[in-house]
Protein backbone atom coordinates (compact mmCIF):
# COMPACT_ATOMS: atom_id res chain seq x y z
CA UNK A 1 0.00 0.00 0.00
CA UNK A 2 1.22 3.31 -0.56
CA UNK A 3 0.41 6.60 0.87
CA UNK A 4 1.54 10.08 1.28
CA UNK A 5 2.43 11.10 4.85
CA UNK A 6 5.13 13.37 6.63
CA UNK A 7 8.48 12.58 7.46
CA UNK A 8 11.89 14.44 8.57
CA UNK A 9 13.75 16.52 6.10
CA UNK A 10 16.75 14.44 5.02
CA UNK A 11 20.06 15.94 6.57
CA UNK A 12 23.61 15.45 5.37
CA UNK A 13 25.45 12.72 7.33
CA UNK A 14 28.41 12.69 5.34
CA UNK A 15 30.94 15.03 3.77
CA UNK A 16 29.95 13.95 0.40
CA UNK A 17 26.53 14.08 0.40
CA UNK A 18 24.17 16.66 -0.77
CA UNK A 19 20.45 17.84 0.17
CA UNK A 20 18.22 17.65 -3.07
CA UNK A 21 14.72 19.87 -2.97
CA UNK A 22 12.57 17.18 -5.50
CA UNK A 23 10.86 18.70 -8.76
CA UNK A 24 10.17 15.75 -10.42
CA UNK A 25 10.48 12.23 -10.30
CA UNK A 26 9.95 9.20 -12.75
CA UNK A 27 7.77 6.23 -12.32
CA UNK A 28 8.96 3.42 -13.67
CA UNK A 29 8.47 -0.46 -13.95
CA UNK A 30 10.56 -0.98 -10.83
CA UNK A 31 8.70 1.12 -8.84
CA UNK A 32 5.32 -0.34 -9.96
CA UNK A 33 6.72 -4.30 -8.74
CA UNK A 34 7.40 -2.27 -5.34
CA UNK A 35 3.94 -1.32 -5.27
CA UNK A 36 2.66 -4.80 -6.14
CA UNK A 37 4.82 -6.41 -4.05
CA UNK A 38 7.13 -3.91 -2.14
CA UNK A 39 5.91 -5.44 1.27
CA UNK A 40 8.20 -8.48 0.85
CA UNK A 41 11.12 -6.06 0.45
CA UNK A 42 10.20 -2.89 2.09
CA UNK A 43 9.42 -1.69 5.95
CA UNK A 44 6.68 0.26 6.43
CA UNK A 45 6.49 3.40 5.70
CA UNK A 46 9.72 2.95 3.72
CA UNK A 47 10.25 6.08 0.73
CA UNK A 48 10.92 4.61 -2.67
CA UNK A 49 11.58 6.12 -6.12
CA UNK A 50 14.83 6.30 -8.08
CA UNK A 51 14.47 8.61 -11.05
CA UNK A 52 14.20 11.89 -9.47
CA UNK A 53 15.59 15.52 -10.59
CA UNK A 54 15.90 18.79 -8.63
CA UNK A 55 17.14 21.57 -7.05
CA UNK A 56 20.85 21.20 -4.78
CA UNK A 57 19.62 22.96 -1.82
CA UNK A 58 22.92 22.25 0.82
CA UNK A 59 26.22 19.93 0.02
CA UNK A 60 28.44 18.71 2.28
CA UNK A 61 31.73 20.02 3.13
CA UNK A 62 34.03 17.68 0.26
CA UNK A 63 31.49 18.08 -2.39
CA UNK A 64 33.50 19.54 -5.52
CA UNK A 65 31.38 19.42 -8.27
CA UNK A 66 27.89 20.85 -7.47
CA UNK A 67 26.78 24.23 -5.34
CA UNK A 68 23.06 25.62 -4.12
CA UNK A 69 20.36 26.49 -7.03
CA UNK A 70 21.90 24.24 -9.81
CA UNK A 71 19.57 21.76 -10.88
CA UNK A 72 20.51 18.50 -11.38
CA UNK A 73 19.29 14.69 -12.25
CA UNK A 74 19.88 11.69 -10.02
CA UNK A 75 20.71 8.32 -11.61
CA UNK A 76 18.89 5.00 -9.81
CA UNK A 77 22.07 3.82 -8.65
CA UNK A 78 24.70 5.57 -6.44
CA UNK A 79 28.17 5.03 -7.06
CA UNK A 80 31.51 6.61 -5.09
CA UNK A 81 32.93 6.92 -8.06
CA UNK A 82 36.62 5.76 -7.11
CA UNK A 83 36.35 1.86 -6.49
CA UNK A 84 36.54 -0.72 -8.82
CA UNK A 85 33.80 -1.07 -10.26
CA UNK A 86 32.65 3.15 -10.70
CA UNK A 87 36.01 3.60 -12.08
CA UNK A 88 35.99 0.62 -14.74
CA UNK A 89 31.96 2.04 -15.74
CA UNK A 90 29.90 -0.45 -13.31
CA UNK A 91 28.77 2.08 -11.08
CA UNK A 92 25.65 0.00 -10.29
CA UNK A 93 27.76 -2.67 -8.61
CA UNK A 94 29.84 0.48 -6.93
CA UNK A 95 31.19 -1.31 -3.72
CA UNK A 96 31.12 1.32 -1.00
CA UNK A 97 27.35 2.46 -1.66
CA UNK A 98 26.19 -0.46 -0.48
CA UNK A 99 29.12 -2.19 1.74
CA UNK A 100 26.84 -4.95 3.23
CA UNK A 101 25.46 -6.72 0.27
CA UNK A 102 27.06 -7.96 -2.68
CA UNK A 103 24.38 -5.72 -4.36
CA UNK A 104 25.55 -2.24 -5.41
CA UNK A 105 23.21 0.79 -3.14
CA UNK A 106 19.85 2.25 -5.15
CA UNK A 107 17.54 4.57 -4.39
CA UNK A 108 14.44 3.45 -3.18
CA UNK A 109 14.88 -0.17 -3.11
CA UNK A 110 14.94 -1.13 0.44
CA UNK A 111 17.94 -2.77 2.92
CA UNK A 112 19.15 -5.40 0.01
CA UNK A 113 20.38 -2.54 -2.06
CA UNK A 114 21.71 0.04 0.98
CA UNK A 115 18.67 1.38 2.50
CA UNK A 116 19.07 4.32 0.83
CA UNK A 117 15.39 6.46 0.68
CA UNK A 118 13.86 7.41 -2.49
CA UNK A 119 12.81 9.95 -4.97
CA UNK A 120 9.14 10.31 -4.39
CA UNK A 121 9.20 12.17 -1.71
CA UNK A 122 10.38 16.80 -1.17
CA UNK A 123 13.89 15.81 -0.65
CA UNK A 124 16.48 13.45 -0.95
CA UNK A 125 20.24 12.86 0.33
CA UNK A 126 22.70 11.67 -1.75
CA UNK A 127 25.42 10.14 -1.20
CA UNK A 128 28.27 10.85 -2.81
CA UNK A 129 27.07 13.61 -4.75
CA UNK A 130 29.86 14.43 -6.61
CA UNK A 131 29.61 10.83 -8.71
CA UNK A 132 25.89 10.47 -8.28
CA UNK A 133 24.41 13.37 -9.74
CA UNK A 134 24.80 15.26 -13.25
CA UNK A 135 24.06 18.77 -13.58
CA UNK A 136 21.73 19.78 -16.16
CA UNK A 137 22.96 22.51 -18.36
CA UNK A 138 21.34 25.87 -17.97
CA UNK A 139 17.80 25.70 -20.07
CA UNK A 140 14.22 26.54 -20.05
CA UNK A 141 12.96 22.74 -20.61
CA UNK A 142 10.87 22.22 -18.09
CA UNK A 143 11.58 18.52 -16.19
CA UNK A 144 9.81 16.31 -18.17
CA UNK A 145 11.38 16.70 -21.25
CA UNK A 146 15.20 17.06 -19.44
Amino acid sequence: KMEIRNVDDPKILEPTDAIIRITATAICGSDLHLYHHGEAVLEKGYVVGHEPMGIVEEVGSQVQTLKKGQRVVIPFNISCGHCHFCLNHMESQCDESNPDQLYGGLFGFGKLNGNHWGGQAEYLRVPYADSTSFVVPDNDLPDEKV
